[in-house]
């Protein structure tokens, strides 16, 4: 016998929430079955993974051993330092994954303002994931002695770094060397901004001259000799890529995120003014660039979207700043299946003997 309808329901439109506190009120009335506190432990994993709790992932596949773990890990940060199990440090791909799969699963709830912060917090690091296929890595703090140098985190006067770069560029450098606390602090307050940082370092002048691509913000007129390594056209790439990820960090659809204060009962985006802004998002991204060198445009990597995808073309925009197909992972709805089963399970054995659910 299946679980019953109104459950049926909150696991079909990823309400685990609610299913959380519904299982919870069941268990003392069913002598806390193991089905069911496994069911409950599922669901609030779930509900923490939705709400992209990346920091702490790696406590909750510890708390709730499960084949899904892996992706669990491979989306998080790492809770220490010097953790083995670099995560999203190591590569963004698992992390967004999860975003894209959030986001369509946010939209399906009908959650406009949850829909504007992911779309928000998936422009945060896109500048990093365009990044990812020439440093070998996410920024790794563990790593980046050995992929940057030269001025990079110094003072000098020839580095166009703003303050604020200069400082996180510093910090990437080593924090990972002390303790806990630390490294807690440069991931709250200067990681997101590592991409950004690095995107100055790839629009380099040496690179690609002024007006032949989009102008989307600061520039480096003389790069350090580790910025313009490798082959011309690596560096072309890694150059269009870069554009494409602030053209979208400096786009209608992320700005909703600025207009949406919380708290202060206005502002709160309708489904229309999202789908409005993500229209001329698209149009701003799309749009041919001067020598002829966007890569959503090229259409050398195509996206992985899904069937009714909540932003028509997101997957594809992320895709093309990869340089590698990305598309909305399945890791919610994996442990939601894994919900079900268990309710499954325990239905077969004890029946409900009335309308309730259990």
């Amino acid at each position: 016998m299946p679980p019953s309808e109104p459950v049926q329901v909150l696991l079909r439109d990823h309400w685990y929430d609610a299913l959380a506190s519904l299982i919870l009120d069941a268990l003392p009335r069913r002598g806390r079955h193991s089905d069911l506190v496994r069911a409950h432990q599922l669901a609030l994993a779930a509900k923490r993974v939705l709400d992209l709790d990346a920091e702490d992932f790696g406590a909750i596949a510890t708390e709730v051993p499960s084949p899904w773990n892996g992706d669990l890990v491979a989306a998080s940060f790492p809770a220490e330092p010097r953790d083995p199990a670099r995560g999203a440090l190591g590569s963004l791909a698992g992390l967004y994954a999860l975003m894209l799969e959030v986001l369509d699963l946010r939209a399906s709830r009908l959650e406009p303002l949850q829909v504007v912060v992911t779309a928000h917090l998936i422009g945060e690091y896109l500048p990093m994931l365009a990044w990812e296929s020439t440093l070998g890595h996410a920024g790794d703090p563990q790593r980046m002695r050995g992929s940057v140098g030269e001025r990079w985190g110094t003072d000098s006067l020839d580095c166009p770094h703003s303050s604020a770069q200069r400082a996180t560029a510093r910090r990437s450098l080593n924090a990972c060397d002390g303790d806990p606390e630390g490294y807690r602090a440069y991931l709250d307050r200067f990681h997101s901004r590592l991409g950004e940082t690095l995107a100055v370092c790839a629009l380099n002048h040496h690179t690609v001259g002024a007006g032949v691509r989009p102008d989307v913000g600061t520039t480096c007129p003389s790069p350090c000799r580790w910025a313009v390594e490798g082959p011309v056209a690596a560096r072309l790439d890694l150059d269009a890529r870069v554009r494409l990820a602030l053209l979208y960090r400096d786009s209608p659809v992320v700005a909703l995120r600025h207009h949406a204060p919380v708290g202060h009962f206005f502002g709160v985006p309708s489904t229309n003014e999202i789908s409005d802004a993500w229209l001329r998002t698209w149009q701003r991204v799309s749009a041919p660039w001067p020598d002829g060198s966007n890569p959503l445009e090229r259409g050398t990597v195509r996206g992985a979207p899904e069937a009714g995808e909540a932003l028509p073309g997101m997957s594809a925009l992320v895709s093309a700043v990869a340089g590698t197909t990305l598309g909305p992972g399945r890791l919610i709805r994996g442990i939601g299946s894994e919900v079900g089963a268990v309710l499954d399970r325990y239905t077969a054995q004890h029946p409900p003997v009335d309308s309730g659910t259990w």
